[in-house]
């Protein structure tokens, strides 16, 4: 008779492979899956701060490049003062592009 344990010599066996594999399929569906996105979030945060730390890297080269351009035909204060005012002009320009683009909320 299967499943009476007096009777069956292999019943502890075939049950404990049951229960392991049962185990094997939940952690499968459940504990791999988190790990894949916990890694996924993990490797995106990482993405995001490099790039805010490369837009911010370039900026700083941008400013500087034009000061040094600047510095041509303008005394340096004046250069330094000139490219703020012309990266400013350029993100208030794109600022207001964006805005001009966006869809109202309703």
């Amino acid at each position: 008779m299967p499943g009476n344990p007096l009777t069956d010599p292999n019943w502890a066996t075939e049950v404990s492979d049951q229960i392991i594999t049962f185990v094997g399929n939940v952690r499968d569906k459940t504990a791999n899956n988190a790990a894949k996105v916990v890694r996924g979030v993990v490797f995106a945060m990482l993405a995001l701060f490099l790039a805010i730390a490369l837009v911010v890297l370039l900026l700083v080269m941008l400013t500087r490049l034009m000061q040094s351009i600047l510095d041509i035909w303008f005394a340096w204060d004046k250069a330094v003062y000139l490219s703020y005012f012309i990266v400013g002009g350029l993100f208030t320009m794109v600022g207001a592009l964006l805005i001009s683009k966006r869809t109202s909320a309703d």
